[in-house]
């Protein structure tokens, strides 16, 4: 009864359709689930990421768990995500993930999860960091460490969407960071963001994690566009 009156009062919908979910639903009602476009790479041994950052830069492994198309369901997942406040379609998509990648042999040697990182002023603003979740629940689910003070965004820099790869390339050397190299030295890395596009944020964090000693790097997003 006093599930039903707090639903009465603050409803939960979900967060691609905005429909009211039913009871037996949490955060993605049964329908959305059905027709996101889960692109199952890592099931696959799909390169398409590989592909993405060829020539740029090298990763073991990697895989998106859906396929971003504009005006889409998981453009509203994302949006909401990143600019609503909703963290927990983070730990939502963090645990479907998750629970794939603990079955794929390729994933089970991976030793730290790293999240993209936001620079301070816009993590204060933010309030959050919009992969942090993601990321967490993926490295509880292949039962490793999640760290988050490794990479730092040291540029607060406007959004790149409407720049070309070759601007983006070349304004990705003073994006990135490292710290605490030692700790990640000799270890698999899953670098996690929310969408791979050109690549050029992720290639920026490659490069940058590569001065650390013997490691591998992997990929994991939410969508790949």
């Amino acid at each position: 009864m006093l599930k039903a009156v707090v639903n009465l009062f603050f409803p939960k919908v979900c967060y691609a359709c905005l429909n009211l979910l039913n009871d037996n639903e949490d955060t993605i009602c049964i329908d959305c689930r059905h027709d996101l476009p889960v692109t199952n790479f890592h099931f696959d041994d799909n390169d398409a990421i590989k592909k993405v950052l060829y020539g740029r830069a090298k990763v073991e492994n990697g895989t998106a768990l859906f396929r971003f198309e504009k005006k889409g369901l998981v453009q509203q997942l994302i949006h909401g995500l990143k600019y609503k406040g909703y963290d927990n379609i983070g730990f939502f998509l963090g645990n479907w993930l998750g629970g794939e990648l603990k079955e794929v042999e390729a994933y089970k040697d991976i030793d730290i999860v790293i999240p993209v990182p936001l620079h301070k002023n816009k993590l204060k603003k933010r309030g959050f960091n919009q992969v942090a979740k993601f990321g967490q629940q993926i490295a509880k689910a292949l039962n490793t460490d999640y760290k988050d003070n490794v990479l730092v965004k040291i540029t607060n820099t406007k959004s790149q969407t409407t720049k070309g790869r070759i601007s983006r390339w070349m304004n990705s050397e003073e994006l990135f960071a490292l710290q605490n190299a030692s700790t990640i030295e000799n270890k698999h890395i899953l670098l996690v963001d929310d969408i791979i596009t050109t690549g050029a944020t992720l290639e920026a964090c490659i490069a940058v994690l590569n001065q650390a000693k013997h490691i591998k790097i992997s990929i994991a997003t939410m969508a790949i566009a």
